[in-house]
Parts: structure tokens; sequence; C-alpha cells
């Protein structure tokens, strides 16, 4: 919201520097994000009036003017086609920096001979000034502009950028920021009075006025003027708008566009004799409706959506943009003026779908009050009557289904104090709350107060609320700094944020990067998980309004964003890419909230080195993301075992599951190579996915000392010949169950001619080690017997020979 000052002072008497008061009303909360100064480069240009045209002797598009700057009365050459005598003008004197009206650069004016005629000055167009893009014709300023005043005291101003926050919709309006800068500074308020005559004919004898969707529509409110006659509104309203960063029109758009910078309000005026029926209905419209907008673009409407509709068809998509076929044209003589109140969740959801943005859409979607309607159309048909000549029929629509009584909010002192900590008298919040327009009565007990909220304001609701208004107007700056009353709190650790930090920092040790990746997602990508098509297991959770197609559900896993990083990282790195995410997973749940565990998902692809004169072309394996999932738990302080699993995303045999104490927490495996083209990547690329939520229990507890053994261990390698479907796991694990057994370690896997068919050779290493004393041989050799036979019994398993 772009504010300019001059137009500020009109309502409000402002003693403070421009910069001061950007200050005061950023320390408020109402946001001055920026200054812009126009006219601080006009040095050496003023105000001056043609008294002179005279052709040029040697150029026929060129004319000798005279200007007088009450000083004197220098004549420059000049070529602009709308010199007219007694014309106010900008008058550039040499030296002066200017706009280059064809290139955009800026330049110094010097003193210059054109085709004969020296020309020492020249009469400025708005782009040559910096104010618009318009360079057809020099600038032609109002008639009471006085003669030899610089420009900069005439025409500079001093424009706020605001930055509005969405729960003050009425700070939207040079009015709403006047009412601020009032209370800020104690000044008086001075909004325009607005009164004009009406004819004799009804307004509701002419136009009728249904509301058929009261629920999106709480108010609709119209005039209707006769007689107008369209043109170009003047001047100071043309400069005010461009300082707005609105393009003027018309003199009929531009007030609509007038008053909804200034009261806030969005307007819209319709050709009165276009309205088919002469009745307005408000309604949803059907579906596959169309309309035609102002744009020339036809829209496809759905029933969600709100129109502005005559007896045949809609004539403008509500809050958002008017129709073609009732717009004000040069043949317009008679106007509707809309002034209504629509649904924020209805504006927002049509403007998003449409791709419509606008600053009425702005405004209905932040919630502007019913209220403010009337004021709004009054100013603007006080303004149309005055600027576009014609008659206001007498009285105006007002049809009001949403009517709601403002309840008055109680406040106390000690209120106050329990919130801000600090004591302000009654009296001191009596005067703040009244100096913002809100009707304070004083209770019985004189230390509360009842307080109701003005017609404008639509974020009032509780006590609370008003207790910001007393601090922000006071200044946040008036609270003393105290210290606590009490010790702080002890901190509760989060155990969930601890491990994510740890399984962080051991990823990026074995030289991962993390990325962070959209908690939304699309069922395309989704799909992209599964080789063969085929209805999703778990239908993800669906978003009520997505943005876009491409973020429509909520993730079920991490692997599908992963995934697409990588595919475009790929494109750029032909070597090892490791990228690993920590996030939430949304898993739908029946008649309940979904299901948000924290997961860790991890891919290797590429070389596992880097390249070098070495070589270093070995590319990662399964064994890898494998190895990365054991050093993680490792690191973690648990013990897992690897079993079977059968993941739709990862290649029928080579993938395994992380189980933990029975549980299974996560997955292994090489991605399955339809997932791969799916996602474009080429090559393999290996996968580790780990339920973070269900394996916190088992990271916590203390860890127990236990010291280093000072006695020496024993290696044995034993080769074993088990059935072919027998695992490492279960070997190891029958192995691992002997307590003089310290460490197993597969060191071969064979089978083959010296083999039997459906059976495997698997070479274990043996390391035995006793905490008390040194093991003897025949201590080693009788648990070597246990274990030979305990495998024997229950796996079937031999000495290899």
């Amino acid at each position: 919201m772009k504010v300019p000052l001059k137009w500020l002072q009109e309502y409000v008497d402002i003693t403070l520097p421009p910069t001061d008061l950007a200050n005061r009303l950023t320390m408020t909360g109402t946001e001055v994000k920026g200054v812009q100064v126009i006219g601080d480069s006009w040095e050496n240009i003023v105000v001056g009036q043609i008294v002179a045209i005279n052709p040029h002797p040697n150029a026929d598009r060129l004319s000798l003017t005279t200007i007088d700057l009450g000083t004197e009365q220098p004549t420059v050459v000049c070529g602009a086609p709308n010199l007219r005598l007694g014309d106010k003008v900008a008058f550039a004197y040499v030296g002066a920096q200017l706009i280059d009206g064809h290139s955009g650069q800026a330049f110094r004016l010097k003193s210059t001979k054109i085709r004969g005629v020296v020309s020492n000055g020249m009469a400025c167009s708005e782009k040559e000034l910096g104010i618009s893009d318009s360079h057809e014709g020099i600038m032609v300023l109002p008639a009471e502009a006085p003669i030899g005043t610089p420009l900069a005291d005439y025409l500079g101003d001093v424009i706020f950028d605001m930055d509005i926050t969405p729960n003050r919709p009425d700070c939207l309006s040079i009015v709403g920021i006047a009412r601020e800068v009032a209370a800020l500074t104690g000044q008086g308020l001075h909004l325009p009075e607005i009164e004009y005559e009406e004819t004799v004919l009804p307004i509701d004898q002419q136009i009728s006025v249904e509301i058929a969707a009261p629920d999106l529509c709480p108010r609709y409110c119209a005039s209707l003027i006769t007689g107008i006659k369209l043109a170009e509104s003047p001047r100071w309203m043309q400069q005010r708008l461009l300082k707005c960063g609105m393009r003027p029109i018309n003199n009929i758009v531009d007030i609509t566009n007038y008053v909804m910078l200034e009261y806030g309000q969005p307007l819209h005026a319709f050709d009165y004799h276009q309205i088919k029926g002469k009745k307005i209905i408000v309604r949803r419209a059907t579906d596959g409706e169309t309309i035609i907008t102002l744009d020339g673009v036809e829209w496809l409407l759905s029933e969600d959506m709100l129109v502005i509709a005559d007896e045949e068809q809609p004539v403008a998509i509500a809050g958002i943009m008017g129709g073609a076929d009732s717009e004000v044209t040069q043949e317009t003589t008679s106007i509707l003026l809309e002034s209504a109140n629509f649904s924020p969740p209805s504006i927002h959801y049509t403007g998003r779908v449409l791709r419509l943005p606008s600053e009425a859409c702005i405004r209905f979607e932040r919630g502007i009050r019913p209220e403010l309607t009337l004021p709004a159309l009054k100013r603007a048909t006080q303004l149309i009557i005055q600027l576009a000549g014609g008659e206001a029929a007498k009285g105006l629509v007002d049809v009001y289904p949403g009517k709601l009584d403002r309840e008055p909010i109680l406040l106390s002192t000690d209120q106050v104090k329990r919130l801000l900590g600090v004591e302000f008298s009654l009296d001191q919040i009596v005067e703040v709350l009244t100096s913002l327009g809100f009707d304070c009565e004083v209770a019985s007990s004189k230390s509360e107060v009842w307080v109701t909220a003005p017609y404008w304001r639509s974020d009032i609701y509780q006590a609370v609320d008003l207790i910001e208004e007393v601090a922000r107007i006071i200044g946040y700056d008036k609270i003393p700094a105290t210290m606590l009353s009490q010790p702080l709190p002890r901190q509760s650790p989060e155990p969930i944020l601890s491990l994510k930090q740890k399984v962080r920092d051991s990823l990026t040790g074995y030289g991962f990067q993390e990325v962070i990746t959209y908690s939304l997602t699309s069922l395309e990508m989704l799909n992209k998980l599964l080789p063969e098509p085929q209805p999703l297991e778990l239908v993800p959770l669906c978003v009520a309004n997505p943005m876009t197609a491409e973020q429509e559900y909520l993730r079920p896993n991490l692997r599908a964003n992963l995934l697409a990083a990588l595919s475009a990282n790929r494109r750029y790195e032909d070597g090892g890419i490791r990228l690993f995410e920590l996030g939430k997973v949304y898993l739908p749940q029946q008649k309940d909230l979904p299901n948000e565990p924290e997961v860790v998902c991890g891919i290797l692809s590429g070389s596992r080195f880097e390249k070098s004169w070495h070589g270093g072309n070995d590319l990662f394996d399964f064994y890898d993301a494998k190895g990365v999932v054991e050093g993680l738990l490792s690191q973690l302080g648990v013990d897992a075992s690897f079993e079977e699993t059968k993941d739709e995303s990862l290649h029928p045999v080579k993938q395994t599951a992380i189980v933990i104490a029975g549980n299974k927490l996560g997955v292994v495996g090489e991605l399955h190579p339809k997932v791969l083209e799916a996602f474009e990547i080429p090559g393999a690329v290996y996968l580790f996915e780990i339920n973070l939520t269900a394996l916190l229990p088992f990271t916590l507890g203390h860890k127990m000392f236990q010291p280093i053994s000072q006695f020496p261990t024993v290696v044995r390698d034993i080769a074993l010949v088990v059935d072919a479907e027998v695992t490492h796991q279960r070997v190891k694990d029958i192995i691992k169950s002997f307590p003089l057994v310290e460490r197993v370690t597969i060191f071969d896997v064979y089978s083959g001619e010296q083999v039997p068919p459906g059976k495997k050779s698997l070479a274990y290493s043996i390391t035995f080690q006793s905490p008390t004393h040194t093991l003897t041989d025949e201590e080693v050799n009788q648990v070597q017997q246990q274990i030979l036979g305990k495998l024997s019994s229950e796996l079937g398993a031999t000495l290899r020979t």
C-alpha cells in the first residue's frame, strides 16, 4: 500500500518529519518498509506559463515557445503537439537533471542549438520528470499552479510504502492510515464532508437487488447516477492514483479506484442500461457457467464462486472483476454503482482458482467490515456528480442480511497490568482507545470500561486485542524493562529433536548432503514410485484448496521428492551424489488425524570415490547403503538385524528390512529400474529409509560402561554348507548368541561345482574373547563345537571340507 504524504495531510495535520513519522508508524505495527521522495532531483525546474507560441523559422513541426517564469520570460524550442497559450507547464533550466524520453536514461540539460535557434531550457513531459511513461506531449499543470514556484514544492511528495499485516484491512486505505497518525500524534482527523443533491424518483423504483447467497454476501449497497459523461479525470486525481501505483483510465473508473484507496472499500460501476430486467441477483455460479470479463477473457465458473448477475446472465465475478457486457463505455450515460461486502474465503478461493489477483481481492479476502459499504458509496457518488455530471436517484439500495450488532468488551486496568507488566490509569486507557475511534463507557467499578470497536475495525474480538491497542499507541518503548519475578522454568528436552540432530550429524559425517523439500506432492509423483501402474495402497491426504496441481497431497513418504531432487542434480553432476532428508510424513488414519512420524530417507548414486589418476570409478552398491545404516545405528547404540521384505519401489532381490527387537523400522535396497526410468535417473540408485519416531524408544536410556578387555582374542575361521534359502542373518544370530563370541564377520559366499545343488557355502571369521582370562584352545574348541551343533540342529548346516 503506497500512501502519498500530501494526500494523507488532507485528513490529518502532520507536524513530524517524514522519517520520524515512518518510524512512529512502524513501531506501532503499521510498518513503513520504504520511503520514496518524489521531486528530490527536480533542481532548476519551476512552474511556468506559456505566453507566446511562434513558428520555428526552419522547422514546420517545431515552435518557439515563450514561457513566463515570474522573473523572466525565456523562449525555447518545443515540438510538443499540445502547446496552448495560458497553460501552466514545468520548465527546466539548463543544468536540470531529466529522463530521456526515448532511452529512459538520466541526463543533464544543456544549452542546445536546434535548427539554427538556441534553446536555453525545456518544457517537460511527465516521462522526462520521472512521473509516468507519458511522453506524447508536455505535462500541463493545474491552472492554480503558482508561476515561478519550484516544481518540487508544488508537485513533490513523499510516498510511504506500507507493509500492512493481514489482520488490518482498514489500514489498506488513506483514511485508515490517517486514523493511525491522528492517534499517534494527538492531531484531529478531518474527513471529507459528503453531501449531494438527489432527484425525486426513488432508486427502488428503478433497480432491485436480491441476495440469493447471504452466506457469501452479507451486504450489498448501490446508487444510481444518470446523465453522466465519460471523460478524463482531473489532473490532481490522476496524480494521486499514479503515486499509489494505479493507472488512470477515465473519470468513472478512476473515482471507484480513488475511493477504494481512500476508504478501503472496493466499488464497481455497471452500465445501468445493460442490466437486463433492471434487477441485480447476487448468487452462486452454476457449474459450467461462463463470463467474459473486462480484460476480454472468457472464464469457466463453478458453483463455489459468487457472481453478480442480472435476470439473464452474470455481469461480474463478485469481488474480482466486472463483465464485459455491462462495462462502462463512451456511450454510457447512466451507471449503477456497487458497494458490497463479500465472504473472505469465497473471494480468496475464486481469486486463486482464476488467478485474478487485484487490489479489490486483497481487501475483500482480508475481511473488510460490511459497514464500510455505505460511507464509500456516498463518497463515490458525490465525486461522480462533481466530476462526471449527472444526477443521483433518491436514496440508496441497502440489502443487509448479515447484519450483526457488535458486542462491547469489558476491559479492566488489572488485565492491562497483568499482560503488559506496567500499570496504566483508566483515563490513559480510555484516551488511547477514544483516539482510535473506540466507544468507551466507564463501568460502575471505576477500574473497568466497556469498549465497542469502531465499524471499520475487523480485528477486535476480546480484551487482549484492546490491550494491544493501548500498548502500541502509548509505545512499546514506554514499557519498562524489568527482571523476571521468577526463575526461568527448567528446559524440557525433546528427545526426537536430539535424535534428529544425531542422525543429521552422522549422515553429514558420511558425506551426505541434506535437502529440504515441500511437504506437498502430487499423485503423479507418487505413482512414479510404482514399477507397474496400480492403485496406491495408501491413498494420501488431499489438500482442500491446493495452490497448484503439483502440491495437492500431503506426502506419505520422502522418496518422491528426494528422487526428484536427485534427478535435477544428476543433470549437472556426473560423480557421486549422496542426499538425505529428515522430515515428517503424513499417513492417513480412518476417522482420526493423520499419523505424522519423523522419517529419514537417504540415497546414494554414482561413484564411490572422487575421480583421480588412481582410478576411483567404483560405483556405489547395496552394501554401501547397508553399511551407512549399520554405522548410523551403531552410533545411536542400537543393534539391528536385516530380514527379507517386499517393497514395490525396490529391486525384487536387492532389498532388506531393518528390524530392531522384532519391529520393522525401515528398509534398505536398490531402487527398481522402472522407478529410476520414471524419474529419468541413469544408473543404479540405493535407498535407505528409517522411521525415527519408532526408533526413538530404542535410543533412550543410559549407556553402561564396558571396559576394554586386557586379554587376547582368538580368531577361528569356519566354512558352512547350508540350504540356499538360509540367510546370513540367521547364521550370524546363532553364532553371536554364545557368550565368548566377540565378533562375527562373513568373508566369503560361494555356490558352484564343489557345493551340492540347492546349497551354498558361507565362510565366517569368529573372534573369541573372555573379559576375565586368557582363553585356551580347549575352551575355544568346546564353544566352537557347541556353535556347530546348534547350527546343525536348527539350520541343517555342515562344515565344508
